[in-house]
């Protein structure tokens, strides 16, 4: 049972006298449980509401007094500690990244179409074994009239040593148009990764030619649209076998009509102020954009069926980051959509081609206050390995950071306070999240990136700062052994988590196929950073590459890169989830190999593969610290062993092959 103070959705879902009664009990349960939280986990109060405190272009709670460290800078840009376990080393110079500058607008950031910030997308262009590193960027007013040249995107190659360089051009993805967020995936089923990208104007779909060079197909494609497209995500919605792309709109936004603090077009200045001054305007008082389904066709082309869908967001909410991922265990891909202070959209996937929106009922749509945050960045991961997957949403300043417990059958509470990630993150503007496992001891932490949207706050004594550092949370057990709770890890001094960058998009994966999770930051206006995960523990991991095939039980085919298959690795006593997802963090891509953080345990355990065709498959995997590439009915086809191939043991073929039960 959820905590749901929110009148609509009891007006929803208490229906009974005997709902009541449970509900009351429940909620006697939370208040004795909530007392007895420590003062870590409490939740802040704001010193003003959020009317009172001038927020209103964007959902808060309101103010909260400033927070600063011992040496009386905001906390957002100190707080570091001398001594402690350093995690990441930022190996932004070294791997060769900083020779690449994202550029968004002017630094003035008069216009919400400068703020907003681009993606990151991972992947392994060339089928090498090594994960490369797809930048977006923004662009210049100057640019789009025609008068400077556009900025480029980068796409940097995995040169295997540490070091990465920037073939954009070569390859033909430079973009050169305002770019927001990206995802990967294999939509044609030919074995090589291909790069969507949402653009302001009109957006680009990425062919990978095999030879190291892409062609733009967009156009050919259908999937133009012509204002603010910002995330995106792949996933086969209709088991047809065929990738489909979601791509949510932001705010559609008129060149020649630009809304600024000075002259706002009509809009109210409540939506242009912070604290009272005035910044740039929006979202709120500006027209949504709407959301857009795509089916991909036989031939590669896409309709549109957002409205016979369902999922068209008549109410043109201002949409940012989307994910494709099964919530409720039925073996279908539901949609998630985190809006900006907009309630969140729950899409689950009926499997007749059309979703049912379940946002209220479920408890995602809003925060455990029954209000609106500013969702920016969306994580989705299993944190207490109970077999369903949680959420984890960042959101601006002034306000909590939400994470929502899977309570199953697609209901959810928002237990962000009771976990220990609400008060610390405050000060802090949240984009890029997720659930890396980075000390691979089984259980997923917590990292969000942040920035702040207003560089006025560098001219004000309001606590907090427009270049922001990281925050890191460790899984930990909860009070008495009971659940799961996150420990915030300070940052020492010079590590990559006392890095501080004006973060947007973020991407997680293993860059260096060394089995540690590491994270490339999108900033704004500025270079790129790559946070290498140095931490020292010894702990054992698996890595997976999943390849789609057919189901001989239906004959249903998966997608080629397996989007959409839900792994289970049963090893070192616990039984772990992870999800091939295409979209999340901050419209960004993640590493699509699945990750198993092992412990101590040298026994690699099995492998329980969920694929998208029906077909449940269970492997043997054959040692620690390894990448093996699975087949779908052809088992262990391939071994990274110390990162190169392996050539002492046989890969281990042809598992027992078993379908999982009808669908409902």
């Amino acid at each position: 049972m959820r905590r749901d103070p929110s009148p609509l959705r009891r007006e929803i879902e208490l229906t009974s006298m005997q709902d009541i009664h449970r509900q009351l009990a429940f909620a006697i349960l939370m208040l004795t449980v909530i007392s007895s939280q420590s003062q870590q986990t409490q939740k802040p109060k704001p010193v003003q509401t959020e009317q009172q405190g001038g927020m209103g272009g964007i959902s808060s709670a309101g103010t909260f007094a400033p927070v600063y460290d011992e040496n009386k800078r905001p906390i957002t840009a100190g707080g570091f500690v001398d001594k402690g376990t350093i995690v990441f080393e930022d190996a932004t110079r070294a791997s060769r990244l900083s020779t690449w500058q994202h550029v968004m607008g002017t630094k003035q950031k008069m216009y919400i179409l400068e703020t907003d910030g681009s993606g990151v997308g991972l992947i392994d262009y060339d089928n090498d074994g090594w994960l490369d590193i797809y930048l977006v960027n923004g662009s210049t007013f100057d640019a789009l009239y025609g008068k400077k040249p556009a900025p480029h995107a980068a796409l940097f190659h995995n040169n295997h040593d540490g070091t990465f360089t920037d073939v954009a051009e070569k390859a033909g993805v430079t973009n050169d148009r305002w770019g927001f967020g990206v995802a990967i995936g294999d939509y044609n089923n030919d074995g090589w990764p291909d790069i969507f990208v949402a653009n302001y104007g009109h957006n680009r779909l990425y062919r990978n030619n095999h030879n190291g060079t892409f062609t733009d197909v967009a156009e050919k494609a259908g999937i133009l649209l012509d204002n603010w497209s910002d995330g995106a995500t792949w996933g086969d919605y209709d088991g047809d076998g065929r990738l489909d792309l979601f791509i949510s709109g932001y705010v559609h936004y008129d060149l020649a009509h630009q809304p600024a603090s000075q002259s706002n077009g009509g809009i109210a200045s409540s939506f242009c102020q912070l604290h009272g001054f005035p910044v740039m305007c929006g979202p709120r008082g500006l027209p949504g954009e709407a959301d857009h389904l795509f089916h991909q066709n036989a031939e590669g082309t896409f309709t549109d069926v957002s409205t016979k869908a369902g999922v068209s967001d008549p109410s043109r909410y201002y949409g940012f980051t989307a994910i494709f991922v099964d919530v409720n265990n039925d073996g279908r891909p539901d949609l998630l959509v985190a809006n900006d202070s907009n309630p969140n959209f729950l899409y689950l996937n009926k499997g007749d081609g059309t979703f049912e929106d379940r946002s209220y009922v479920s408890g995602f749509a809003l925060n455990n206050d029954g209000r609106e945050i500013a969702s920016m960045g969306l994580g989705v991961g299993d944190y207490n390995n109970d077999g369903l997957v949680d959420l984890v949403v960042t959101d601006f300043s002034d306000d909590y950071k939400t994470l929502y417990h899977n309570d199953g059958e697609a209901s959810f509470t928002e237990i962000g306070s009771e976990a220990g990630i609400t008060q610390v993150p405050v000060p802090f503007v949240g984009w890029g999240v997720g659930f890396p496992d980075f000390d691979n001891d089984g259980w997923k932490d917590i990292m969000m990136i942040n920035g702040h949207v207003y560089p006025q706050v560098d001219d004000h004594d309001w606590g907090t700062t427009f270049a922001e550092r990281p925050l890191l949370f460790r899984n930990v057990p909860g009070a008495n052994g009971n659940g799961r709770k996150f420990e915030y890890i300070p940052a020492v001094k010079g590590s990559g988590l006392a890095t501080l960058t004006s973060g947007r998009g973020a991407a997680f994966g293993d860059l260096f196929n060394d089995g540690k999770i590491d994270v490339v930051i999108n900033p704004i206006d500025g270079p790129p950073v790559l946070l290498k995960n140095v931490d020292p523990n010894h702990h054992h991991w698996v890595e997976l590459k999943l390849i789609g095939g057919t189901n001989p039980a239906n004959s249903k085919t998966s997608p080629r890169d397996a989007i959409g298959a839900t792994i289970y690795l049963t090893a070192n006593g616990m039984r772990q989830r992870e999800d091939v997802m295409a979209g999340g963090s901050y419209i960004s891509s993640n590493d699509q190999r699945p990750h198993f953080g092992l412990g101590d345990a040298t026994d690699a355990g099995t492998a329980e593969i969920h694929w998208p065709s029906g077909a449940v498959e269970s492997i043997k995997l054959s040692a620690v610290d390894r990448i093996f590439t699975i087949t779908e009915g052809k088992g262990i086809t391939a071994i990274l062993c110390e990162k190169q191939p392996c050539t002492a043991a046989k890969p281990r073929l042809t598992p027992p092959h078993t379908t999982r039960p009808v669908r409902k």
